[in-house]
Order: structure tokens, then C-alpha cells, then sequence
């Protein structure tokens, strides 16, 4: 499973109700991409180095990051 379905599961929606949401807020979740760690939080569309309070590293990417839409 990818980062991006582990995070619409997560979330509890699909992943285009997910990508949507963010696509129309200026917050959207993120999903740290680190191996083994589903730390999640609400980051800005763009991010890709966004800070995991789980493995203390800056490795947290937004859905649109992970979908390729940014």
C-alpha cells in the first residue's frame, strides 16, 4: 500500500475525496514518508519536508506532494 492510500485510510475517505479537500484548503494532510511510520498532520499544500514529532526528522509530504499534483 502507498503512502498516499495509507493516508486515505487513515483519514477514514478515498483518495480523491482526500485530494480534493486539500486541493481547496490552504491546509491539507500529510503522511511522514519514512518506512514504518504513519505519522500524520495537516501540513500546507506544498509540503514535502514537513517535521515528524514520531521520528523527529523532516520527512512529513502533503497528499497533492504524494499524488504528483504539486
Amino acid at each position: 500500500m502507498s503512502k498516499l492510500s495509507d493516508l486515505a485510510a487513515i483519514e477514514g475517505m478515498d483518495v480523491m475525496e482526500m485530494l480534493e479537500a486539500g486541493t481547496f484548503d490552504s491546509v491539507c494532510m500529510g503522511i511522514c514518508t519514512n518506512k514504518g511510520c504513519n505519522y500524520t498532520t495537516e501540513v500546507e499544500p506544498d509540503s514535502s519536508d514537513g517535521y515528524c514529532e514520531d521520528c523527529g526528522t523532516n520527512t512529513v509530504s502533503s497528499a497533492l506532494r504524494l499524488a504528483g499534483m504539486i
